[in-house]
């Protein structure tokens, strides 16, 4: 492979890696996520749970979230609608949708 030449995942390898890391919880032990369809073959829908960080506003709660993972992931971040209100400026408190990638619960 010539130099400066970047080798490019598929999508699908790329989400099976990560639906692997979620069910396992290798990644982050306050987010748990999973497929919401197990016969969807491009692992678009998928279901999330995050605990709310300690020390902060959101400690002890528990947010239900759906990601949306469009054709165009990774190179495109997923949509992401909370089912759990959330009081956040990021956060449509109307429809659940997230505004911008940038969202985090902190303090």
């Amino acid at each position: 492979m010539p130099m400066g030449t970047s080798v490019v995942v598929p999508r699908n390898f790329r989400l099976l890696e990560e639906l692997e890391r979620g069910e396992k919880g290798l990644g982050d032990p306050s987010v748990s996520l999973g497929m919401d369809d197990s016969d969807d073959v491009y692992m678009r829908s998928w279901t999330g749970t995050i605990l709310g960080p300690h020390n902060s506003v959101h400690e002890g709660r528990i947010y239900q979230v759906k990601l949306f993972c469009d054709k165009d992931y990774p190179d495109k971040p997923p949509s992401v609608r909370f089912y759990s209100r959330v009081n956040m400026t990021c956060i449509n408190q109307e429809t659940g949708l997230a505004f911008s990638t940038s969202c985090k619960l902190a303090a």
